[in-house]
């Protein structure tokens, strides 16, 4: 059995499969808005969304396109065992080799970053990113990608060495508890990126922190976060574990919406917290690090794997690569289709709660800026809903949340 044709079989499925997708995202732009959310967008701004839609989904499938290609032929090309010939034999080297491949190939996706945030994101009025923050940013996400792709290829090796078969839950279990401490790190992560302002006292500031109260939590802080430096988006969110929560706000957000419209986004997501969605998602998380185990396992027991793609043993880098880039995202759509739908019936539930705290009306005009301000896709394809999308969509959003007022 030739293992390397089969995974390059499995390659090319996955990507007709994402191309796929892609084309009928791109065809939903004809269909029409339903009424309830007909008035997001005036006749003007509806025009311009038609174009930047058409525009990046089309940009989007050739840079996906070059990418893929890339990574076929280093495949295809033995590329990542010609390159780890180059380095001292042992394990940490070996594996280091391969990561560092993977994440030289990806700066191929560099000038096509670039063009999507400097050219086709300034022309439609969403980029403020500067070339040196751009420049940064990419220097700093490469660094950090080498490094943890290399610290779990070396926990792969770590643990197969160590454990052999009780590879599997072990693994699952330490990745699981490692996702958990990057989500703890996040607040003080995102600032290798950002930089954060304590908001100042006013009307926002009390009515957010007695909403939370009202609900059982403590505010540990309330940040601005300067996320105009980038873009024209807006956003928030919660960071923090437990009772102890740490509010961030985008300072788009404090722009674009008024002090009731925050706090009906705040209301959604206490009714997230009340509901434990996250503790849920946790534990879905863990189940998806089962299944990549149980990948990881039968991989590294099967040694004609890498030898088909001129290895001469084990390789815990590629093995890492093939899991992750081959073999995992092969039924990553089915678990997606049922992880999505239970997120949106926890958004919905989610919304809910903002309705029950009396932000009902609130919550609509906010998710109609929001959706204006991002230029989000008012009728997208159902099938796409289905297997992509981990919110329902604008006018069923609305629709609900008018049922319960």
């Amino acid at each position: 059995m030739n293992y390397k044709w089969i995974a390059i079989i499995l390659f090319v499925i996955m990507y007709l499969y994402r191309t796929m997708i892609s084309v009928i995202s791109l065809r939903s732009e004809k269909n029409p808005i339903p009424e309830n959310v007909s008035d997001v967008y005036d006749k003007e701004t509806y025009e311009k969304w038609r174009a930047y839609h058409a525009e990046t989904n089309r940009f989007e499938m050739l840079s996906f396109s070059v990418s893929t290609l890339v990574s076929f032929l280093l495949l295809v090309l033995n590329v990542y065992a010609l390159f780890a010939g180059l380095f001292p034999e042992g394990l940490f080297w070996q594996t280091f080799s391969v990561i560092l491949v993977s994440a030289l190939s990806s700066l191929i996706e560099i000038p096509f970053s670039w063009y999507g945030t400097m050219v086709i994101e300034e022309k439609y009025g969403f980029n403020r990113s500067t070339a040196k923050t751009f420049w940064a940013d990419q220097l700093k996400s490469f660094i950090i990608m080498l490094l943890v792709m290399t610290g779990i290829g070396c926990l792969l090796f770590a643990l197969h060495r160590a454990l052999g078969d009780w590879l599997v839950p072990a693994f699952a279990i330490v990745m699981t508890l490692i996702i958990l401490i990057i989500a703890f790190l996040y607040p003080f992560l995102s600032r290798i990126f950002n930089k954060f302002t304590p908001l100042e006292e006013g009307e926002l500031r009390d009515k957010l922190t007695a909403l939370l109260e009202k609900n059982g939590y403590k505010v540990r802080a309330i940040n601005v976060m300067d996320a105009s430096r980038r873009t024209t988006r807006s956003n928030a969110y919660f960071s923090g574990f437990g009772k102890m929560k740490t509010i961030v706000l985008y300072d788009t957000l404090l722009e674009a919406q008024t002090a009731d419209e925050i706090c009906a986004v705040f209301a959604h997501e206490l009714g997230h917290g009340l509901h434990k969605d996250t503790l849920k998602n946790q534990i879905l998380t863990f189940f998806q690090m089962l299944v990549i185990a149980v990948f990881a396992w039968l991989t590294l027991r099967t040694v004609d794997i890498f030898t088909d793609f001129g290895f001469e043993g084990v390789n815990y880098g590629f093995a890492l690569l093939l899991i992750i880039g081959v073999e995992f995202p092969v039924i990553s759509p089915l678990t997606a289709l049922f992880a999505n739908y239970f997120s949106r019936r926890a958004e919905y539930a989610a919304d809910a709660h903002a309705v029950k705290e009396g932000y009902g009306e609130q919550l609509i005009t906010s998710l109609k800026t929001l959706a204006k301000e991002n230029y989000s896709n008012l009728a997208p394809s159902p099938l796409i809903v289905k297997l992509e999308y981990s919110h329902p969509t604008l006018s069923q959003r609305i629709d609900a949340i008018r049922k319960r007022i």
